[in-house]
């Protein structure tokens, strides 16, 4: 392999799994300050312990999420420096602001948190926790401006061959930025939820610390409907701007060589053949796609091949297809897993209105253990679809890929790099896996008793001991 694709797939593994542990930060951070919020508020010391223990596996979490987001920022200046000299004035803005005053916030808090519990008032340690979620946010807002301007470059100008911000307000405006941030935020709450449904839904099968785990689950499972109905809407309208923006991503995630025709259908399943550019066997719901597109039933979506003949008018000679089986079926992963997500999240619902989490169901709860897997899935395809969907382009209709990739690296190097980072990265993988494991099977209340034995003030059935 050339340099261009080694570096890709170097930037593609560490990015993706350092997106593993980015949301479950953003969704732990947010669940613990409302789990903190309820102890505050109603002085329920079983709270507090929540708070605590769920504490643990976010510090974890965040910890090893930090060790593989360092990397992130190097690779512009390792493999990616011709990309780094043309957009680093406008690119290396946010990633600064993100930080020196998001992540700064957040490891300031974060030190409060850990340590404040009997240093400082209730209230002002609420206030941290809240702060840190609230940094969480801010971060994800940087770094996603920073990706936005990616998708769809505003608020700068081209000088001396290198493009300078001249409009911090367009970029903060930036249309791209509006859709995608509610969108990936949202995303992180479902994925902290269902983490935490999933845990809880496990220790509930096995009759541990029932009271606990039982309230742990209908706290996440409320925030994670929630989040998970309004992932959905914000991508709606995610959709609705790349017609927009980004036709030919649009295009390569329905498989649509031609012209769709008015009105569009949505397409379900597609054999793609990216070679004779036609895609066969195709299963089609009517009227969807312009729906989806124009929210309404009518309306024709442009296919690749008219946005070929239109890209190569505008921007040169080139191949502007990107790889399309690949942006297809990223998409339709995101949105079985999102929609499975919705399903699990509406019978959990259920359950608790009609009081039924008492004794739930043995295969929902199973259903639920693993429907932890589910976020990390949406979100890795998600990311899999944006990204694969802009090639070959790096910045949108200024610089390609292959112009990005830095001129004096060769394979060898950039192959060595892919190795040993990937085995570092399996290693952090599993010690934090490991960690995980261990806070979950000391229980809640490890605290009190060194041989972590559980100490339910409730019984295994879930009777109330006390009021």
């Amino acid at each position: 392999m050339d340099t261009v694709m080694l570096s890709r797939i170097q930037f593609a593994s560490t990015t993706i799994f350092h997106y593993f542990f980015v949301p479950v930060s953003i969704g732990l951070a947010l669940l613990i300050a409302i789990m903190e919020t309820m102890y505050v508020r109603k002085g329920n010391d079983e709270y507090k312990r929540m708070a605590q223990f769920w504490g643990k596996l976010f510090l974890i979490n965040f910890a090893v999420g930090v060790v593989t987001g360092i990397l992130q920022e190097f690779q512009f200046g390792m493999n990616w420096s011709d990309y780094s000299r043309f957009v680093g004035d406008v690119f290396g803005a946010p990633l600064a602001i993100e930080a020196l005053l998001a992540f700064f916030m957040e490891s300031t808090f974060i030190g409060i948190w850990i340590f404040g519990w009997d240093k400082v008032s209730k209230r002002v340690h609420l206030l941290s926790i809240w702060l840190v979620a609230l940094g969480t946010m801010l971060s994800a807002f940087w770094i996603l401006l920073a990706n936005s301007f990616m998708q769809h470059p505003v608020g700068f100008a081209v000088n001396n061959g290198r493009a300078e911000m001249n409009d911090i307000w367009a970029l903060i405006t930036n249309g791209q930025l509006l859709v995608e941030f509610p969108h990936t935020v949202l995303a992180a709450y479902a994925t902290g939820a269902f983490l935490v449904t999933g845990i809880s839904a496990y220790k509930l099968l096995k009759k541990q610390d029932v009271s606990f785990f039982r309230k742990s689950f209908e706290i996440a499972a409320i925030v994670g409907i929630i989040s998970s109905f309004g992932v959905a809407i914000a991508g709606h309208a995610q959709a609705q701007y790349l017609v927009e923006t980004q036709p030919m991503k649009m295009a390569a995630s329905e498989g649509l060589w031609d012209d769709s025709g008015d009105p569009a259908a949505w397409t379900v399943f597609a054999n793609i053949d990216p070679d004779n550019k036609i895609s066969t066997h195709e299963v089609k719901i009517p009227y969807m796609l312009s729906f989806l597109s124009y929210s309404k039933f009518s309306g024709s979506v442009k296919g690749m091949n008219t946005l070929q003949a239109e890209y190569e008018q505008a921007y040169g000679p080139g191949d502007y297809i990107p790889p399309v089986r690949t942006t297809f079926w990223s998409f339709r992963i995101m949105v079985a897993a999102g929609s499975l997500m919705i399903l699990l999240g509406v019978y959990a619902i259920y359950l608790m209105w009609r009081k039924k989490m008492e004794r739930p169901n043995t295969w929902f709860m199973r259903f639920m253990f693993w429907g932890l897997l589910l976020p990390p899935i949406a979100n890795t395809s998600g990311w899999i679809m944006t990204e694969m969907g802009r090639q070959p382009w790096t910045v949108f209709g200024l610089m390609t890929t292959e112009d990005s990739v830095s001129p004096n690296i060769t394979s060898g190097q950039v192959l060595f790099s892919v190795v040993s980072f990937t085995a570092i990265y399996a290693i952090l993988g599993l010690v934090l896996v490991g960690l995980f494991i261990k806070v979950i099977k000391k229980g809640p209340y490890a605290m009190d008793n060194d041989h972590g034995e559980s100490h339910d003030p409730y019984n295994k059935e879930g009777s109330h001991a006390f009021s």
